[in-house]
C-alpha cells in the first residue's frame, strides 16, 4: 500500500459555484447600469424641459421612480450626475465623428473633415439650448479643469490618431502630437462657440474654412498652394535665410572700415561671436 500523503490537499472550487457567482455578480452590475441609465436619462429630459441645468436631485429621483437611497448608491451628488451627462455626451461625439471621418483615405483629409465636424457640433445654434455645455461646462471648466480634461479624452485620443498619421504620411510637423491634437481641438471647440469677431460696422464670423487654414498653418508652417504638399512651406524658410546672410556677406568688403557696421554685420556677428578673431 502507498504512503498517505502528509501534506492536506486543498480542494478546488467546486465549478457550479464559480459559474453561479458569476453569473449573480453580471446580473447585479446589469442592474446597476439599468438603474443608472434610468437617472441619467431622467435629468437630461429635466434639462430638455426647462432649457437649463436647474433642478434637484429630488426632481430626478421622482421622474427615474427610483429611491433617494438608490441615487446614492450610485452618484455623490448633483455635480456627479451632470459630469456623467457631459462625459457621456463627448464620449458619443467622438464615436460619431469617428466614424464619419473612417471612409477618408487620405490622413490630411480626414484630419481636416474631423475638425470640421468638431467645430459643427460646438457651434451655438437658434432654437436649440445645450445648458449642459453652455452653463455646465463653463462651470466645470472654472471649478473642476481636470475633470474637463478627462472627460474629453475620448476625443483628444482619435484626434491624436489623425495627427499622428498625417505626420506618419509627410503632411504634417508634430513632434508632440498629443499636444498638436489639443490645440487644434480647442481652436474648433472654442472658435464654434465664440461671438463673431467685429469687423468695422458688422460683425464677422469666424468660419470652419478660417479655422482649418489656421490649424493647417500650425502643423504644416503654412495652407500649402492647391495641390501642393502640405509640408511644403515647412522647410523652406531656414534655406532662404541662409542664402540672404550668405549672400551679405559676399558683398560685405574685405576689410571693415571705421564706420559703423551694418544691421546684417551686427546680426551675423551676434550670431557667431567666434568668428570674430
Amino acid at each position: 500500500m502507498s504512503a498517505a500523503p502528509t501534506e492536506s490537499v486543498e480542494n478546488p472550487e467546486p465549478a457550479w459555484r464559480q459559474r453561479a457567482v458569476e453569473r449573480s455578480t453580471r446580473a447585479a452590475k446589469l442592474r446597476a447600469e439599468q438603474r443608472v441609465q434610468r437617472f441619467l436619462d431622467a435629468a437630461q429630459e429635466l434639462i430638455a424641459d426647462k432649457g437649463t441645468t436647474d433642478f434637484t436631485v429630488q426632481e430626478v429621483v421622482e421622474r427615474s421612480r427610483q429611491s433617494l437611497r438608490s441615487f446614492y448608491q450610485h452618484f455623490d451628488g448633483k455635480h456627479e450626475l451632470l459630469l456623467a451627462l457631459f462625459e457621456d455626451a463627448l464620449s458619443k461625439s467622438a464615436a460619431a465623428i469617428r466614424e464619419q471621418v473612417a471612409a477618408g483615405q487620405d490622413p490630411l483629409e480626414r484630419l481636416k473633415l474631423a475638425v470640421e465636424l468638431l467645430y459643427d457640433s460646438s457651434k451655438p445654434r437658434v432654437g436649440r439650448q445645450s445648458p449642459l455645455f453652455t452653463d455646465f461646462a463653463v462651470q466645470l471648466l472654472v471649478s473642476h479643469p481636470e475633470q474637463v480634461a478627462s472627460a474629453h479624452l475620448p476625443l483628444l485620443a482619435f484626434f491624436t490618431e489623425l495627427v499622428e498619421e498625417a505626420a506618419e504620411a509627410g503632411q504634417a510637423v508634430a513632434p508632440k502630437p498629443r499636444r498638436t491634437a489639443s490645440l487644434i481641438m480647442q481652436t474648433a471647440m472654442f472658435t464654434a462657440q465664440a461671438p463673431s469677431a467685429p469687423v468695422g460696422a458688422h460683425p464677422s464670423p469666424i468660419t470652419v474654412e478660417e479655422v482649418w487654414a489656421f490649424c493647417l498653418g500650425g502643423i504644416s508652417g503654412g495652407p500649402a498652394p492647391d495641390g501642393a504638399p502640405a509640408t511644403a512651406t515647412a522647410t523652406a524658410r531656414p534655406a532662404k535665410k541662409a542664402t540672404a546672410r550668405t549672400s551679405t556677406k559676399k558683398k560685405a568688403p574685405a576689410k571693415k572700415s571705421a564706420s559703423a557696421p551694418t544691421a546684417a554685420a551686427k546680426t551675423d556677428a551676434a550670431a557667431s561671436p567666434r568668428r570674430r578673431g
